[in-house]
């Protein structure tokens, strides 16, 4: 056992794929390095204490919202025969939560590498996903599984429901912005209104299939360096996610303003119903006045992230179109 051991991890965006990849459908995922969640571990001479933004005190007096975090941390203790050792836990997040930017994925992976450090034990990746999933079952439910590879990942993801994950290739950079709305998302309500949708209405069928359809394209733009296409394609999914009921009128309302102020294309990432828009630009300059418009008009907080980090391994050159 060492004095101290930290863990990190990041937030993630859905870039496209949002309902349909509950059905079968793929989604490619980004993680978004900047905005990072820290654990730090801490020897103690007695007790286990945890303290993060939401509550401070013992671990057993944890609150009903931390339950899933609880539950992961007596699951590790248990399989690494830790159960009794005295530590203090400390989350730091940036990562605003109930906005689809996975931010209690991002806890529980970060939980997860810390304690397995701190008790000097390996762990390879498909353990730290499974771990991981303990917490996001409670969580969430039935989880896709989708927020935690995310919020591990290095590079982004082609995710589809039950099979192996595959990276995606970024022939060139673009920026995204992303604003927070202020709303919280309510991923939830979300997905039992798309589900209550399926059973009733040929209509969701179609959109769900075009959302599937949508992300296959935009994988192909985004080796090709198709930029043009590619914001079509959000804003083909923004219509379609409207369509399921689950987008909102300040999203509405963002996406507009981005497009009118030189964004290719603009959809909400997530759940939906609230939560955060996502915007592709060409360049930071353009990126910076959408970034500011959306400030001006509500946004509570925005970021900016180059599609293609310096942490995201991709092919080096593309010059062709894609067409849909």
């Amino acid at each position: 056992m060492l004095k101290s051991a930290i863990g990190k991890s990041h937030a993630k965006i859905i870039f496209f794929g949002e309902h349909s990849v509950v059905y079968g459908q793929p989604a490619i995922c980004l993680p978004i390095s900047k905005i990072k969640t820290k654990v730090t571990i801490t020897k103690t001479k007695t007790g286990q204490t945890f303290q993060s933004r939401y509550f401070t005190g013992e671990l057993t007096d944890m609150p009903d919202n931390e339950t899933g975090i609880q539950l992961l941390i007596k699951t590790i203790l248990i399989e690494l025969q830790q159960e009794t050792a005295p530590f203090n836990i400390k989350v730091q997040s940036d990562i605003p939560s109930e906005r689809g930017m996975g931010s209690s994925a991002a806890t529980a992976i970060a939980i997860t590498r810390a304690l397995f450090h701190f008790f000097e034990q390996p762990l390879s990746h498909s353990e730290l996903l499974r771990l991981a999933d303990v917490s996001e079952q409670y969580i969430h439910g039935n989880p896709s599984g989708l927020d935690a590879a995310t919020v591990s990942a290095k590079a982004p993801i082609w995710f589809v429901r039950g099979r192996r994950l595959q990276t995606v290739p970024i022939a060139q950079n673009g920026f995204l912005v992303i604003a927070d709305t202020g709303i919280l998302g309510q991923t939830g309500l979300a997905v039992k209104h798309v589900k209550n949708q399926l059973a009733s209405s040929p209509d969701a069928e179609t959109a769900i299939e075009m959302l599937g359809e949508n992300a296959k394209f935009a994988r192909k733009c985004l080796t090709t360096g198709d930029f043009k296409t590619l914001g079509d394609l959000m804003n083909s999914s923004q219509s379609f996610l409207a369509k399921l009921g689950v987008s909102h009128p300040t999203l509405d309302l963002f996406a507009q303003l981005a497009n009118a102020n030189g964004a290719l294309g603009a959809k909400l990432t997530g759940g939906g119903m609230g939560g955060c828009l996502i915007a592709l630009t060409q360049d930071i300059a353009t990126a910076q006045k959408v970034a500011t418009i959306l400030t001006k008009n509500g946004a509570v907080k925005t970021w900016i992230e180059p599609l293609k980090s310096t942490d995201h391994k991709g092919v080096q050159d593309g010059n062709s179109s894609c067409t849909h």
